[in-house]
C-alpha cells in the first residue's frame, strides 16, 4: 500500500508533514507513505528543505495521493509539462487535496461536478476553475476528498486510513496525535467530519 503526498517547491509544512506523521501511525510492513516531488529536494514556504522519497511517476501509480498546498501552486498548475506528469485517476486511487492543492485537482479536471473545500486565499481561484467551494473543513465524494485550512490535514489522513485500513485504525491514529486531556473530544469531532463520507466504499486497486 503506497500513499504519496505531493509536495512542491514553496510547500506548506503543516499540510505535508502532519499528514505524513498521522499516516505513518499505521505500522504495517506493506504500508508506505512517501513525500513525492518533481525534484530531489524541495524548499518549504518557510525555508525548510526536505528530500523527496518518491517521484511524480511513482505517485501516479500510488494507491492514494494527497496533494499538499504551498505558495507556488498557481505557478505549478500553469506548468504544462509538470502537470502532464500527474496521471491521477480516482477510479483506481484515493485522491485528497489540502487547501491550494484543491486548485491542482480542479485544473486536472478531477473536481468536475464535485464541490470542494479549500483555504480562504485559494477559494476565488478554485471558483474561477468552475468548482463550488464549501464553507466546511472536509468533503469527500467517492474516491476524492478535499480539506480547507492547514489543521484540517489530519482529516485527510484519517479518511485515507479509514478507507484503506479501517475506521478503528483512523481513530487510533488521531488519538495518538491529539492533545493530552482532549483526546476523546478531538477524535470524536474529527470523525464527525469524515464519517458521513465513509459510506461509499469503492474498490481501490492495491499494487
Amino acid at each position: 500500500m503506497h500513499i504519496a503526498i505531493l509536495t512542491f517547491e514553496g510547500f506548506n509544512e503543516l499540510d505535508s508533514l502532519i499528514a505524513l506523521g498521522v499516516l505513518n501511525r499505521i505500522k504495517k510492513p506493506d504500508w508506505r507513505v512517501s513525500i513525492a516531488s518533481p525534484a530531489a529536494r524541495v524548499r518549504s514556504m518557510n525555508g525548510l528543505v526536505i528530500e523527496a522519497q518518491a517521484s511524480l511517476r511513482e505517485a501516479s501509480a500510488a494507491d492514494a495521493v494527497i496533494v499538499g498546498s504551498g505558495i507556488r501552486t498557481r505557478e505549478i498548475v500553469a506548468d504544462v509539462a509538470l502537470m502532464a506528469q500527474l496521471q491521477l485517476d480516482p477510479s483506481r486511487q484515493l485522491l485528497a487535496a489540502q487547501c491550494s492543492g484543491t486548485l491542482l485537482l480542479a485544473k486536472l479536471g478531477l473536481l468536475e461536478g464535485v464541490p470542494a473545500c479549500t483555504d480562504l486565499t485559494t477559494k476565488p481561484w478554485v471558483q474561477e476553475a468552475g468548482v463550488e467551494v464549501l464553507n466546511q473543513p472536509f468533503f469527500a465524494r467517492n474516491n476524492v476528498a478535499t480539506a480547507g485550512g492547514c489543521l484540517a490535514s489530519p482529516y485527510l489522513a484519517a479518511w485515507i486510513i479509514a478507507r484503506l485500513e479501517s475506521v478503528e485504525a483512523a481513530e487510533s491514529a488521531l488519538h495518538y496525535v491529539a492533545p493530552v486531556g482532549e483526546k476523546e473530544d478531538y477524535v470524536s469531532r474529527a470523525m464527525q467530519n469524515i464519517t458521513p463520507y465513509l459510506k461509499e466504499k469503492l474498490a481501490v486497486s492495491c499494487h
